[in-house]
């Protein structure tokens, strides 16, 4: 089998199967199918796979045009027909992890997807998940799923192993081209083949590692360590606000030291799929083993609460100015939750706004990248246009994001008080209405 794979690797003829195809699934779709592996993407919302199959891209790291010229010539697809993979040879699986209501991981998608592909797994097939989740999970849960529907054996009949995708969207430097990946396999034969498929197609290194548990454990270290430097960094700017000291000015000073610091900075939260989460996979299992990851578990404690944080900040700014937050008219700028993205997966922006609404605010928000969101079961909606006007006309603006398409000078401009928790005004020199975070 391992021969046989490596072969149909090097001659092209692997056909690749992708399901999700959401911020992660798509782009993985898209550069399988540019290099030269004919790709079926699935997905069970049917408008997703309408737009893919018009060569209609609605992913902001894939380029529009890729996407249509490989749906024009054949090489990628997608459909809502779970069947397709007794067509394919490589199988990724990139469908959300999210947290349930008692912030325990909810892997429900990750276990109903590897129960259909147990209905049709054939012979001498990869299967690889994507999706980040405790330790554990690739052999605990995914390999008996496979093993019991599809009557295979792993190692033997089929390879598994987890590659966790390491995307970072809006970066305009690594993309999933050329972003390094990690591959842990059940078996050595299994990492081999799965490496050598992904070396295949993207530029960036493959690291080989002794295990699924070890791949797992170490996507979750990565967000783990940007989850506790911004929360410490979170917490001595809270500090320095006492203090009467700028963290900005500490932060920047303290990285012209060339080794043993890295620069994080405060804001008004964590957001994304990733950061804000992993550490509650890995805190969960390690309860398992009867272990509390304290200082984990105290970051988040940190980085939760600081959109609550914020909004006290906005209630002390407002004070000084006269004026009671119950029945101010508060304008949030951006509720994506980073920079020059339309991506507001766990954005902390919308818990601000959900603070600032306990507290009588009238909210609206402005986002050039956002201009309507789903939240809370509601629909919210930007401001059609960012104006003078429209700042002059509340007491507060509140900057939440720092999208470099909004004219903060204008802002400045125009507004009675800004309270920026991002610095994105820092080299506006005219600042006797701006605070920072």
């Amino acid at each position: 089998m391992k021969k046989k794979l490596l072969k149909k690797i090097t001659e092209r003829s692997i056909r690749v199967g992708v399901v999700g195809m959401g911020y992660v699934g798509l782009p993985l779709a898209v550069e399988k199918a540019k290099a030269g592996f004919e790709t079926i993407g699935f997905d069970v919302q049917q408008a997703k796979v309408d737009m893919v199959n018009a060569g209609h891209n609605y992913i902001g790291d894939v380029v529009d045009s890729d996407l249509a010229a490989l749906v024009k010539v054949g090489k990628l697809r997608a459909t809502t027909d779970f069947s397709f993979i007794k067509d394919v040879d490589f199988i990724a699986i990139c469908v959300p992890t999210p947290l349930d209501a008692h912030q325990e991981p909810d892997i429900r998608y990750v276990r109903d997807s590897a129960t259909e592909v147990a209905k049709y797994l054939k012979p001498e097939t990869m299967v690889v998940l994507e999706s980040t989740t405790y330790p554990g999970t690739t052999e605990e849960l995914i390999k008996p799923i496979l093993e019991k529907g599809s009557g295979l054996v792993c190692g033997k009949d089929f390879y598994l192993g987890i590659s966790p995708e390491r995307v970072d969207p809006g970066n305009l430097i690594y993309k999933t081209k050329n972003t390094p990946k990690v591959v842990g396999g059940v078996g050595k034969d299994a990492t081999e083949v799965i490496a050598a498929m992904y070396r295949a197609v993207l530029e960036g290194d493959v690291k080989e590692v002794s295990s699924p548990a070890v791949a797992e454990m170490e996507k979750i270290l990565e967000n783990t360590y940007r989850n506790i430097n911004i929360g410490l960094v979170n917490e001595l700017a809270r500090l320095c606000n006492k203090m009467s000291i700028s963290i900005w000015e500490v932060v920047d000073a303290a990285k012209t030291k060339p080794y043993g610091f890295q620069a994080f900075y405060p804001g008004p939260g964590l957001g994304g799929h990733c950061i804000p989460l992993d550490p509650y996979y890995l805190t969960w299992k390690a309860r398992e083993y009867g272990f509390h990851t304290t200082l984990i578990e105290n970051s988040m404690v940190i980085n939760d609460s600081q959109p609550e944080y914020c909004v006290e900040r906005a209630m002390h700014i407002l004070n000084r100015h006269k004026k009671a937050i119950n029945g101010a008219k508060v304008l949030v700028l951006g509720v994506a939750y980073k920079q020059d993205i339309d991506d507001y997966r766990e954005s902390p922006a919308l818990r601000v706004i959900d603070e600032l609404n306990k507290v009588g605010a009238e909210v609206s928000y402005f986002d050039p990248w956002v201009p309507q969101c789903r939240h809370a079961g509601k629909v919210l909606h930007s401001i059609p246009m960012l104006t003078p006007k429209a700042v002059r006309d509340v007491d507060l603006v509140m900057v939440t994001c720092a999208h470099t398409n909004v004219d903060y000078a204008m802002v400045q401009q125009n507004a009675k008080v800004i309270f920026d928790t991002k610095n994105v005004m820092k080299h506006i020199s005219e600042r006797e209405n701006i605070e920072v975070l």
